[in-house]
């Protein structure tokens, strides 16, 4: 039998040399989110103490995917904890949303929003330009910003300046919860014992900008006069919009608003490549809408495993939805993604779960499967050293993690995947090369450095989308 692992050294060898070629990227637009995180451990004993401050645990965890009241945020987080997975609600009440200001606090504060942690990494990485998009940035949303030359935003004169100088002092600071649990961690609720079966992390929202993908004009003006090339737009934040919006605008017409702004710079700058972030996406009737407004427009679309299974539910196929959510697999996700490539219509989707990344391109991309393959190996490096320092804020981290091998459990995904595709399509070098040919598109497959007891998980696939994507060289 083939020894993955070793296998796999000759590949993962090329990252420095990768990381390296970043540099070549002149400028990267990120928006349309930015936040504060505060960050909180959730024990079980703390979890005891948010239950008492909130008359007690919910009788299940069943119901809408959004926070009115103090029990759903105790339901959001028993669901994610019990299935060792991650999800975002939204706190729809001021008055809860000061429930939790004043009984969960925070352990530490760090970026938060896709765009946000987009930009602070690609900076650090050395892209020589990174213009992030904040729709609030008061003094302490600049703290967040990792204070380099060459990650820019639009100061209060529409001025393109680092971020990490600029106080807008009249904006509002916009602060999210994220709620890390913790694998092993047991919780006693109603008479029943729930153990984790992996970290991660709750997210609970309140950002009444972001909430509306609010666009700061001044930034979209000031990116307009860039004098240099865009090379890449990477887009996020629309996880948060509802049906109907508190400005009487619809999600519809924000969507299209921010895709106006984009196909501006596209026209300015041909060749440009969009990659839409399909984050966790709550609203269904939203998410269908980005399904049908992003799938044929970006270029490329990120998501993990929980959002293929939200995409499939939108789009009417209910039992790969279904195989999705149930302890899937490799050879599972992939049928399921196979499937969304068909179904969007964009020449790249990647796909990024537990043990394994997949990238599904069509042969018109731009990239050969081997450049596509070191920018996934190039993410899941900088990934796992994420995990594993707790932060990428400076480039002594960001090869924490090169020369460890990857898991066995990344080994075991890749290996079942190539043994699927063998017998689906006769013959597969997937599990040595990480490249197979399908009939009408290329399959890359990169299993992953595993961190055991990661001191983070927060940006986790922002990382390792961006990473991939501006990485492939």
């Amino acid at each position: 039998m083939t020894d993955i692992p070793t296998a796999w050294q000759r590949h993962y060898a090329s990252v420095p040399t990768t990381l390296a070629a970043l540099r070549d990227v002149q400028t990267v637009v990120s928006v349309f989110n930015t936040n504060i995180d505060a960050v909180r451990t959730i024990t079980p004993a703390v979890f005891d103490q948010l239950a008492a401050a909130a008359g007690g645990t919910p009788a299940g965890t069943d119901g809408p995917h959004a926070i009115a009241a103090p029990g759903d945020l105790l339901r959001g987080f028993l669901a994610c904890f019990r299935d060792g997975v991650a999800q975002e609600w939204l706190v729809t009440a001021e008055d809860t949303f000061r429930w939790l200001e004043h009984h969960v606090g925070h352990d530490r504060l760090q970026m938060g929003g896709q765009g946000g942690i987009i930009a602070n990494v690609l900076a650090v990485c050395g892209v020589q330009n990174v213009l992030v998009h904040a729709a609030s940035l008061p003094a302490p949303q600049a703290a967040v910003f990792v204070d380099r030359p060459n990650l820019l935003s639009a100061d209060a004169g529409g001025r393109l300046r680092p971020a990490r100088q600029i106080d807008r002092a009249g904006d509002v600071p916009l602060i999210h919860w994220i709620l890390e649990f913790r694998r092993g961690d047991t919780i006693e609720v109603n008479g029943a014992t729930i153990t984790c079966p992996r970290s991660n992390r709750f997210i609970a929202t309140w950002d009444p900008l972001n909430f509306v993908l609010a666009i700061d004009q001044d930034f979209v003006d000031a990116v307009n006069g860039h004098a240099g090339r865009l090379d890449h737009c990477l887009l996020s934040g629309y996880q948060m919009l509802s049906q109907t919006l508190a400005t009487g605008e619809t999600a519809r017409d924000r969507i299209l608003a921010s895709k106006r702004v984009v196909d501006r710079w596209r026209a300015d700058h041909p060749g440009l490549v969009v990659h839409f972030e399909f984050a966790s996406t709550q609203d269904r009737a939203v998410r269908a809408l980005l399904l049908e407004e992003m799938g044929g427009w970006a270029d490329s679309i990120g998501l993990n495993e929980q959002e293929l299974a939200d995409v499939l539910e939108v789009a009417g196929e209910d039992d790969l939805a279904a195989a999705c959510r149930h302890k899937a697999g490799s050879v599972e996700l992939f049928t399921a993604l196979e499937r969304v490539f068909a179904l969007c219509g964009a020449p790249r989707i990647q796909l990024h779960f537990f043990g394994l990344y997949v990238t599904l391109q069509a042969r018109r991309w731009r990239h050969t499967p081997e450049q596509t393959r070191h920018g996934m190996t190039l993410a899941a490096t900088v990934a796992a050293s994420k995990a594993g320092t707790g932060s990428i804020d400076t480039e002594e981290n960001l090869l924490w993690a090169h020369g460890q091998p990857i898991g066995e459990v990344a080994a075991r995904q890749l290996e079942a995947l190539a043994d699927h595709l063998a017998a689906r399509d006769g013959a597969s070098d997937l599990l040595t090369t990480g490249i197979h040919r399908a009939a009408d598109h290329d399959v890359i497959a990169v299993p992953t450095i595993i961190v055991e007891n990661p001191r983070t998980l927060v940006g986790m696939g922002d990382t390792i989308s961006s990473l991939s994507l501006l990485g492939a060289r």
